[in-house]
């Protein structure tokens, strides 16, 4: 059975169907970490600048 440590907590959680919140161990570390992402504690790193994208010039 496999094992992993919640994101958040350190916790083990059994990886199975069972476990709802799976790779966090509750609704409460899930939370904290949607939390994070969205005061912009976490961060994707880019190699491009803002509006540097190719996404950019198919728009113009």
């Amino acid at each position: 059975m496999l094992t992993v440590k919640c994101p958040t907590c350190g916790k083990p959680v059994v990886w199975t169907e069972a476990s709802r919140f799976r790779p966090f161990c509750s609704e409460r570390c899930k939370q904290i970490d949607l939390g994070a992402w969205a005061s912009e504690k976490y961060a994707i790193h880019s190699d491009t600048q803002d509006g540097d994208s190719d996404d950019a010039e198919k728009l113009n």
